[in-house]
């Protein structure tokens, strides 16, 4: 692929100019090379100069570091992704006899995707959410249909590496495991003063502007009783988008919204993955962890987003459309075994196996949209012309 720096370059300084941006970077890699590094404006209203080491909460694309650390984990203990999550968690009520599989609960298919009402503990109290967890019915029958699971699913993944490990947390398995030996400016929880030094400010958006696609969405989050609304209010706390930069959540270490990165710590992180695992001459991740990310386990109306998506076991994929066999979008490129994670506000990384490219852009004034908006997109866009 013949990547032009010169229009990624121009398109970024616009988002500045154009699309009301505070601070951003962008970094690009291929094959185990950084091609492109960029970054602009300030970590803060008023504040200091970002840097390519400003680091900045990165919501939802936290799920995709915390996937492959809990299928680093399964591959250590010599457990499948495919063997049945009853096995080493028998309380939880939703893998009772049901079959569901590690693999079909990284893929947003355990139905507990919400808790119901008068059963939200906070979301940084690991034990009472799991508890909670574990009484709750699914909503619907686990394994059958997908619906993305935009808290819980940190509590149940961080759980799944607890049971595995003997008691070692999500963060600290991801920090001893893949994010020292790999050297990537990217943390779940436990932030070091230095960390915190560099840790960029999160504004909520200035207004809602909803694509049509997402319309469906927005209109269900007006209804106090739609599973929409409840899998955004559920385990509870954290009522307003700035709440993430408070230090309870940042130090909390929740593997579904928690993490904070540069964009070169994110992207090094994909680029890793893009390469099969492969670094620097070493097999840093396990081959077969990076196969179960390339392919698809479910597509097709989520029951919680309101459009179509699809999950490999702990990755979002393009959605294709089963009877032309082409992507319905590309926020992940042109490959079909792209693979990466979004996050709120407009946060967006991914990885691209087929092209060896890996692609990360954090930012710190969010935007309205449960997709990556034209900040990021117009890159990706870009850099697949």
């Amino acid at each position: 692929m013949n990547i032009s720096p010169e229009k990624l370059e121009t398109y970024f300084r616009s988002n500045f100019a154009e699309r009301d941006e505070l601070g951003a970077a962008v970094s690009i890699w291929q094959g185990e090379e950084e091609v492109l590094s960029l970054k602009g404006g300030t970590t803060a209203k008023g504040g200091e100069p970002w840097t390519v080491d400003s680091l900045v909460p990165v919501w939802s694309a936290t799920k995709g570091p915390a996937a492959v650390s809990v299928l680093l984990a399964l591959h250590e203990a010599g457990i499948s992704v495919n063997d049945p999550v009853e096995g080493i968690w028998p309380e939880l009520t939703a893998a009772k006899k049901k079959g569901l599989s590690f693999a079909q609960l990284l893929a947003h298919q355990s139905g507990l995707a919400a808790l119901e009402p008068g059963n939200r503990p906070a979301i940084h109290q690991h034990q009472e959410v799991v508890k909670a967890l574990e009484t709750q019915d699914p909503f619907w029958q686990s394994g059958f249909g997908h619906g993305y699971h935009p808290r819980t699913s940190g509590a149940l993944l961080e759980e799944v590496v607890r049971r595995v490990t003997g008691g070692t947390s999500l963060g600290q398995f991801w920090k001893d495991k893949i994010a020292t030996p790999l050297d990537l400016d990217l943390h779940i929880g436990a932030l070091t003063a230095d960390e915190l030094d560099r840790l960029a400010t999160i504004y909520p958006p200035k207004m809602m502007n909803p694509s049509e696609d997402e319309m469906a969405f927005y209109r269900a989050l007006g209804d106090p009783e739609s599973l929409s609304l409840w899998a955004f209010s559920s385990p509870g706390g954290m009522k307003g988008l700035s709440d993430i930069n408070k230090i309870e959540y940042l130090q909390s270490g929740i593997p579904s919204l928690g993490g904070v990165s540069s964009a070169r710590g994110l992207a090094k992180f994909y680029a890793v993955l893009a390469n099969r695992g492969l670094w620097k001459g070493v097999q840093a991740i396990p081959e077969t962890v990076v196969e179960s990310l390339m392919r698809p386990i479910s597509m097709g109306d989520d029951f919680v987003l309101l459009l179509p998506t699809a999950f490999s076991a702990g990755m979002m994929m393009d959605p294709v459309n089963p009877e032309t066999g082409r992507k319905i979008r590309q926020l992940f490129g042109t490959g079909l075994k792209s693979f990466g994670q979004p996050g709120a506000g407009g946060s967006h990384a991914f990885a691209d196996p087929e092209e060896r490219i890996s692609f990360a852009y954090v930012m710190n004034q969010m935007e309205s949209g449960i997709l990556p908006n034209d900040k990021a997109r117009g890159l990706v866009n870009l850099l697949y012309s």
